[in-house]
């Protein structure tokens, strides 16, 4: 077991903030999301004090079988920790400037440790709280089936079911001083008296006499009438004998050492107008991104939601398996099924709020009982006005039962390897990031408007993952850019292991629609791309979801538009607006995931430009599903350039194979040339070269890099198999040229002790490595890998994977890292003009830039103008 809890200095520091919010859409219509304002960057903070609100003083009710505390933490209750350990967290020696907001850090750690303290008391510890679904709901007991539920507020209860002719009368429930309500069934000739797929619902009276019928908080199936129109949602008491039981076959795969995370919706996976199911997703899309070499799936829409055009995140039934795709059994297929391929399965998790729905949600046990008895706030806290969903009380004790248990229920139960969490910047703040311009200023996130209910139960919820599965890859969607959320909570963070780099595919967007060509900022795109919190992981990505839905664009839509439909043909030559179109695609995907963060996130369809939006069944369109889909016949039709594109794709996350450059530390910007429109990065081992530049080619651009040696292509988006031209030569050696004094940097090409010259046509990115003497007899240019997998169907990639989970990858992570991070104290230094060769022979002035950050106590072995992950 993780101890999630031991105060020591560790050397870690801030990187940067988001900005996009997931759409998420009301019941009554699918309307497009509101944007969050956001700035983005961190101002120095001002040290302004401090003060806490909601303080709530300690209830505790405990029983011999259940015990709960209805709200948290006293001020004055014990510490189990000195205030010298308060004193020394480890994230005020990676940011300094939060040390004004000690107190905030302090007031949460103390809730923190408190609360797991009670937890440890009254429940057996963190893990064993978290087993909530083998006490309430539906469990068998020796000689019968036994069923909890909590319902404070009811006066009467009763379990109803196709098993007594939904008449409860006879199976009356009786309930405890905790507002828990229980009975046991007997066996029926030694047969469960409930039925395995049968309908069951908990009927309660509350006090205004009124009788109610609710499907079980707890429910792990629930299903709805396909033969009735906008049929209620029943409960469906899921118990298969043993031999229609999924048994899982293949172990979970290593964690890879970066995450290339292919986002997917099962129901809108298949290419006709339909739901998929979790097997056809499984035996068809799942070789796919096997094939584009991802390591990691991300699954939408998991946990059941009456709403399908919510796009599941509007959850009614948390324990349950969205039944539109399947039975839980299908489920665990689909899992086993990716892990025999060497992937790895996160579920996108909804805790941040629940369905606004009563008949068939967690909503429905909120009858007018207070907050202390209730899963969610009363009154406007208790309500998420953009989304018209309900929101939690973290501070309740059978809600944090609840929640953690959910979490532990999908990792033992369904083998999921992770999670991203969705909305968490409407859990850290009151305010829930509606309508607030987040600038970056820190007094904005450290204040009264942060919900320490909510962090304290992230806390928690993070260290009870990594307890069960150490391994366990955890993401936050926060568009506010809060410090220390992918701190670990020994450090005094939040404990995820990445955050979502959601500002990229706001500047890409910006980019596409309001900039032409000529207009784009080499330094602004660069900046976009780096600013992130030293040590605190991103999973970068150039467009997400949303940008996918009805009433908006994707890249390649915002790129080419309408000639999608019609200029995609190869038969013919490309028009310049696709053939810009496609050059744009692949250099926003490269860039944003060599430079942009430490993970990759792809959407489904978007690897290969799909060319139109989603659009899920709904009144608006006639509760239409054409639109509902993917269009995977035109990256497998061979005289469509979306094969370009998606070749591209799969050879981007094939070079990370071979050089693990997203796990490297090794990032530094060494040229931003605007004239030329022109970017220079080392990551990891490569050298990358990308010419946004509309018309220009460079021949003989002199490039700096590290080492010295030979260098050769490792990947070019130029090469003919990913639509290009074909004016990079791959078979040409690179001799690299000393530049300067040794050991003085100042006096070296764009701060890099050596340099050789490239052909950088325009509009193509190419990846350098440096051919090691044990490689000189070897060809490792990868801009060929298209032709490896045209000889390989996707059945051969499926066998092959079968046959061996392992996933292989070379090492080579180099120490340093510059990353231009608003959050420090940073000094600009104009080293001044370099010669450049133009294309034409002629000199080319350009103006180098380098940024030097101060932070605080910089380990001694850094560089003075690097850091150290």
């Amino acid at each position: 077991m993780i101890n999630c809890f031991g105060l020591y200095p560790l050397i870690s520091a801030p990187s940067t903030t988001s900005c996009t919010t997931h759409t998420v859409k009301s019941k009554q219509q699918l309307a497009t999301q509101k944007s969050v304002d956001l700035i983005l960057g961190y101002r120095n903070p001002h040290g302004y004090g401090f003060s806490f609100a909601l303080r709530r003083s300690l209830h505790e009710r405990v029983s011999s079988r259940f015990k709960c505390i209805a709200v948290m933490i006293d001020d004055k209750s014990t510490m189990s920790s000195t205030e010298e350990d308060f004193e020394n967290i480890g994230i005020f020696h990676i940011d300094p400037s939060l040390k004004p907001y000690k107190d905030h850090f302090k007031y949460r750690l103390k809730r923190y440790v408190d609360q797991k303290k009670l937890i440890e008391e009254y429940e057996g510890g963190l893990e064993e709280f978290a087993q909530g679904y083998l006490k309430f709901g539906f469990n068998r007991e020796e000689g019968g089936l036994v069923y909890r539920e909590w319902a404070p507020a009811a006066q009467e209860a009763q379990i109803i079911g196709d098993f007594n002719g939904w008449d409860g009368s006879n199976h009356r429930m009786e309930k405890n001083q905790f507002g828990v309500w229980s009975i046991k069934i007997p066996d029926a000739d030694g047969n469960p008296a409930i039925p395995h797929n049968s309908r069951v619902k908990f009927r309660f009276r509350h006090g205004d006499g009124v009788w109610v019928d609710r499907i079980p908080a707890w429910i792990k199936y629930a299903t709805v009438d396909p033969t009735r129109f906008a049929a209620p949602y029943d409960g469906v008491y899921w118990d298969p004998p043993l031999s229609e039981r999924y048994q899982f076959k293949y172990p979970r795969p290593p964690k890879p050492k970066a995450p290339r995370i292919y986002e997917a919706h099962v129901g809108m996976s298949s290419s006709e107008p339909r739901i998929n199911s979790y097997r056809e997703f499984a035996d068809e899309i799942l070789p796919r991104i096997r094939a584009n070499n991802y390591n990691t799936v991300q699954l939408m829409a998991v946990m059941e939601h009456s709403y399908y055009a919510s796009f599941g995140y509007h959850v009614t039934n948390f324990f349950a398996v969205s039944s539109r795709s399947g039975t839980p059994e299908d489920l665990k297929y689909l899992i086993d099924k990716a892990h025999s391929l060497g992937l790895q399965v996160l579920m996108d998790v909804i805790h941040s709020h629940a369905s606004n729905n009563v008949t068939d949600g967690l909503n429905g046990f909120d009858v007018g009982q207070t907050s202390e008895d209730s899963y969610f706030h009363t009154g406007d806290r208790g309500y998420h006005k953009l989304w018209d969903s309900r929101i939690f009380n973290y501070a309740n004790w059978e809600v944090l039962r609840f929640l953690l248990s959910n979490l532990r229920w999908w990792l033992e139960e369904f083998k999921f390897d992770g999670f991203r969490f969705d909305g968490v910047t409407s859990m850290l703040y009151h305010h829930h990031g509606i309508n607030i311009g987040f600038t970056g200023d820190y007094n904005e996130y450290f204040s009264e408007a942060t919900d320490v209910d909510a962090v304290v139960y992230m806390m928690l919820a993070n260290c009870l993952i990594h307890s069960i599965l150490p391994d366990a890859i955890v993401i936050a969607e926060d568009v506010s850019g809060m410090p220390g959320l992918g701190q670990p909570v020994s450090d005094g963070g939040i404990g995820f292991d990445y955050r979502l780099a959601m500002a990229i595919p706001d500047k890409w967007i910006d980019y596409l629609k309001n900039k032409n060509d000529y207009a784009w900022s080499m330094k602004e795109i660069s900046w976009s791309l780096t600013n992130r919190r030293y040590t605190e992981k991103c999973i970068s990505y150039a467009e997400s979801h949303d940008q996918a839905i009805v009433g908006d664009k994707t890249v390649a839509f915002l790129l080419m538009d309408e000639e999608m439909y019609s200029g995609m043909s190869c038969l013919a030559d490309a028009s310049p607006i696709v053939e810009r179109g496609i050059a744009l695609h692949k250099m926003i995907h490269f860039i944003t995931m060599t430079l942009g963060g430490e993970g990759y996130l792809n959407f489904m369809g978007n690897e290969f430009g799909h060319p139109e939006w989603i659009d899920f069944p709904r009144e608006g369109n006639g509760w239409s599903y054409e639109k509902c889909r993917r269009q995977w016949n035109l990256v497998d039709t061979d005289h469509l350039r979306y094969k370009f594109m998606n070749a591209f794709d799969r050879a981007m996350n094939l070079l990370d194979d071979k050089f693990s450059f997203l796990a490297s530390t090794k990032q530094i910007v060494s040229s931003v040339d605007d004239e030329n429109k022109v970017i220079v990065f080392e990551r990891g081992d490569l050298i990358l070269v990308f010419n946004f530049h509309p018309e220009n080619t460079y021949e003989g651009y002199k490039v700096g890099c590290d080492l010295p040696g030979k260098y050769r292509v490792a990947l070019d988006s130029d090469a003919w198999e990913f639509g290009g031209r074909g004016r990079v030569g791959h078979d040409i050696d690179h001799f690299t040229s000393p530049e300067g004094i040794p050991g003085v940097p100042e006096t070296n090409f764009n701060n890099r002790p050596n340099s050789f010259k490239v052909l950088s046509p325009t509009r193509t990115c190419v990846a350098y490595y440096r051919v090691e003497e044990s490689q000189e007899d070897s060809n490792n240019s990868l801009v060929g890998v298209e032709e490896t997998f045209a000889a390989a169907d996707v059945a051969k990639v499926l066998d092959e994977s079968a046959a061996s989970t392992e996933v292989t990858k070379t090492s080579g992570e180099l120490a340093s890292v510059e990353i231009e991070d608003n959050n420090l104290d940073k000094v600009e230094e104009t080293i001044g003009v370099v010669s450049a060769e133009g294309e034409d022979g002629s000199n080319i002035e350009v103006e180098e830039t380098v940024v030097a950050a101060s932070v605080g106590d910089k380990p001694e072995d850094a560089d003075d103008n690097l850091f150290s992950l």
